[in-house]
């Protein structure tokens, strides 16, 4: 078989590309089609561990994670073959087919183009010839007229796939009519022919007063705007490109933060309840270098959390936890924290005995020390005193782990003490190899190793550190923390698909895949 290919391009990024591209994953793969989704390359701190070549694991953005449970495919490195890992304004991680590429890393921008453009078409070719419909997504703008030359994620990969191109703009932000006719003329005449439709994402209010802009758009270019798709707030995908609102979310369930001192049962793994406030809030540190903050979403599912993102020691004031996310650049981001008094905020939020929780570079940061011989951080950054909050040194190791794991909380006590016999599957990617400090041993102070090689505990029970990503993804550990049930992906997938069938024209999803 070879696929047709339908194609998702944005007038800018954040354009609602990524959900439009699961949506039409989800909604092709009902029609009892094999599906698959690609993004050429992918720039993006969120990124998930997936089959890789020669039977191994890779990296992938996060998108196309989540577009392959969509499509109901197995998530694998051809469907975003080169991503790339901003460590700096000026410098990114190179990940060709799923694999950090140092001397691609170290390459100028355009002189990568023709270097990867043979792995691009070989994973892209190789998908098409595998599925009957390849949902392929653009990045950021077509019309980037001083990257056009260079272009392999956009219309190169659109005349490459002979792909049948949906052009979709943001019309909250205003100026939609001019970003999308604007885009559309900044195409050379061949490639306008590809663009098969317009959409006006995110649109309030009364569809009637559009009118007669469509048909004016349309005469003037050919291409129909074929869908007009109200704002939805919340539709339960993260955000494209890891984009996130710094105001507070309240949980699913949630209309108005709840009186302080109202109570409510939470379930616990063996079935007995205890009695928490209605409401916890979480403080996630929102540092210059998240990554994998997607992994958070569910939090905003959960009825009786409030989602805090924290910059500022004023974010951090009356959370119930404090959670130290995971970094691109640890060291760096260990620097803004102190800069920015946060590191005084965690502290004397440990000292009163409230959670805290490390994930991954979050866990490196809570330990005494962390060591880079290997020069992995940037700015020489990487040898630097942690917070002190757990007995642990952390040194980076030139080799990046990069694996899928399961493994079983042990006895856990304290704030985290539900979790306790939990096992829970996720990924691991981190340079750091994390042990016990042993002059702190020497001591005595020693941390509780709560999972093999993964996880620890301070003795006090408020301050634990896991090197797993996708906690918050798990039912169970949601279950064990929360005593609540989210919205499964498959739910939130087909929302997505019922959603997009009911507001695009009639035939046009139809139509995209009718091969000529």
């Amino acid at each position: 078989m070879t696929a047709v290919c339908v194609m998702v391009l944005g007038t800018t990024s954040g354009a609602g590309k990524s959900w439009l591209t699961t949506a039409l994953c989800r909604h092709y793969a009902r029609q009892g089609l094999k599906v698959a989704p690609f993004k050429a390359q992918n720039m993006s701190n969120n990124a998930r561990v997936v089959a890789g070549v020669a039977g191994g694991q890779g990296e992938i953005g996060s998108a196309q994670y989540f577009q392959s449970l969509a499509a109901k495919a197995e998530p694998e490195v051809r469907m975003n073959p080169l991503l790339l890992k901003p460590e700096a304004d000026t410098r990114s991680q190179v990940v060709l087919m799923g694999e950090v590429h140092r001397a691609l890393s170290d390459m100028p921008w355009r002189g990568r183009s023709e270097t990867v453009w043979p792995h691009i078409t070989a994973a892209l070719d190789a998908l098409r010839e595998e599925n009957d419909v390849v949902v392929i997504e653009g990045a950021g703008s077509p019309a980037e007229i001083n990257l056009h030359a260079s272009d392999i994620v956009n219309m190169r990969v659109a005349r490459h796939a002979d792909a049948r191109c949906l052009l979709v703009t943001d019309i909250d932000r205003g100026g939609a009519f001019a970003h999308l006719y604007g885009t559309w003329a900044l195409l050379p005449e061949d490639e306008r022919a590809l663009i098969k439709g317009f959409v006006l994402n995110k649109f309030r209010g009364d569809a009637s007063l559009l009118a007669p802009a469509p048909q004016m758009l349309l005469d003037l270019t050919g291409v129909p705007v074929v869908a007009t798709l109200p704002m939805w707030w919340q539709h339960g995908l993260p955000e494209e490109d890891g984009v996130f609102d710094m105001t507070p979310t309240l949980g699913t369930g949630v209309s108005s933060l709840p009186p302080k001192g109202a109570r409510f049962a939470l379930g616990r793994p063996g079935g007995e309840t205890t009695t928490r406030p209605e409401w916890t809030t979480i403080a996630v540190i929102a540092w210059p270098r998240i990554s994998n903050l997607d992994e958070f979403q569910p939090l905003k599912n959960v009825p009786g959390v409030r989602l805090v993102w924290a910059r500022t020691p004023a974010d951090c004031a009356g959370a119930d936890w404090i959670v130290l996310p995971g970094s691109k650049s640890t060291a760096a981001d260990l620097a803004w924290l102190r800069v920015q008094g946060l590191d005084q905020a965690v502290a004397h939020h440990a000292a009163q005995g409230r959670a805290v929780l490390g994930i991954c570079g979050g866990l490196q940061v809570l330990g005494e020390a962390l060591i880079d011989t290997h020069g992995i951080e940037p700015m020489d950054l990487g040898n630097a005193p942690g917070l002190g909050l757990l007995p642990l040194v952390t040194a980076f190791d030139a080799e990046k782990t990069v694996r899928r794991t399961t493994a079983t909380f042990g006895e856990l006590g304290g704030a985290w003490q539900s979790l306790s016999g939990v096992t829970t599957a996720g990924y691991e990617i981190h340079h750091g190899q994390t042990a016990q400090h042993p002059a702190m041993a020497a001591k005595g102070d020693i941390a509780r190793e709560v999972m093999p090689g993964l996880a620890w505990q301070n003795a006090a029970g408020n301050v634990l550190g896991c090197y797993l990503h996708g906690l918050f993804e798990d039912p169970a550990v949601l279950r064990a923390l929360f005593g609540a049930r989210v919205p499964t992906l498959d739910t939130v997938f087909d929302g997505l698909a019922d959603f997009l069938e009911q507001h695009v024209e009639p035939g046009v999803l139809d139509a995209l895949i009718h091969k000529d």
